[in-house]
């Protein structure tokens, strides 16, 4: 059985790292380049950076930053938020990142994951997907050009109002697309994503724990790994995420972050829970 992996993520704005809930009230951190350091000698499996003002301030991803973070941490490195080209892609694997994730320019152009994994390897590709549980009355930004597209049609939210379901956000959490989150999860796998980083926007930051029903539809519906990431508030939620949600790997920021819990800590308590992880 593969190991699961434990995996911190900086939010990064202006430079620093930040916290808040649902992408909002955001409070500071720390120093993203100083973090890093920090869980890579803890033991994390992998490291997430995420810029996530990039998108919505229309404006290219901090590099100096993510080159001092790779120069300084041996474990994996997945940075995402303003990635518009394979140019970005290419300056930011040039930079010392493992993968890169995708999420605002994959809704506008679905096609642009295919270009990017037959360019750089679908291993380097991660699509993330920030989802939110949808009523009959949500509100959406529908300005995308592909959605009458027949081989992409499929992934439009229908009959809402019959089932649970849930929509994508883009540009940080501030639009909701009408997109079913668990079909675009099937669909960016089949243009060539090799996993998806998927954060629930109702739980991000409450502390009670990930969407356990989100993660494990997800889940159970790509067979390529799934990171669950939104609302760990304790270790028993890392436990949850990756048994109950089925989730390959678990995402956390805040009980890292304020230091609540250590890395090692939380892989100690899933090896007692019987969960393999790398000591």
């Amino acid at each position: 059985m593969l190991a699961k992996r434990i995996i911190p993520c900086l939010d990064v704005k202006d430079g620093r790292v930040v916290k808040g809930v649902s992408f909002v009230n955001l409070r500071d951190a720390g120093d993203p380049v100083e973090n890093a350091i920090f869980y890579d000698k803890q033991g994390a499996d992998e490291l997430v950076f995420l810029d996530i003002t990039a998108s919505h301030e229309k404006r290219k991803i901090i590099l100096d930053v993510v080159e001092k973070t790779a120069n300084d941490v041996f474990m994996p490195l997945t940075v995402g938020g303003g990635i518009k080209t394979l140019d970005d892609i290419r300056e930011l694997l040039k930079s010392g990142c493992d993968k890169v994730s995708v999420n605002t320019t994959a809704v506008k152009d679905p096609f642009f994951v295919s270009r990017a994994a037959e360019r750089f390897g679908s291993q380097c590709i991660v699509v993330a997907i920030d989802a939110k549980r949808v009523i009959k009355d949500t509100s959406y930004t529908d300005d995308e050009t592909w959605v009458s597209k027949p081989s992409l049609k499929e992934v439009l939210l229908e009959n809402i109002k019959d089932r649970l379901t849930w929509a994508i956000s883009t540009h940080g959490g501030r639009k909701m697309k009408r997109i079913d989150a668990v079909k675009w999860a099937k669909k960016m796998e089949e243009l060539g994503a090799g996993e998806i980083l998927l954060t629930s926007m109702d739980r991000d930051g409450s502390k009670d724990g990930y969407d356990i029903e989100l993660t494990k539809t997800i889940a159970e519906t790509v067979s390529i790994p799934v990171i669950a990431s939104g609302g760990v508030g304790n270790l028993e939620h890392l436990y949850e995420g990756l048994v109950y949600g089925k989730a390959d790997a678990a995402l956390a920021a805040s009980i890292f972050h304020y230091r609540e819990y250590t890395i090692k800590e939380a892989k100690e308590y899933l090896k007692s829970k019987g969960v393999t992880v790398r000591l």
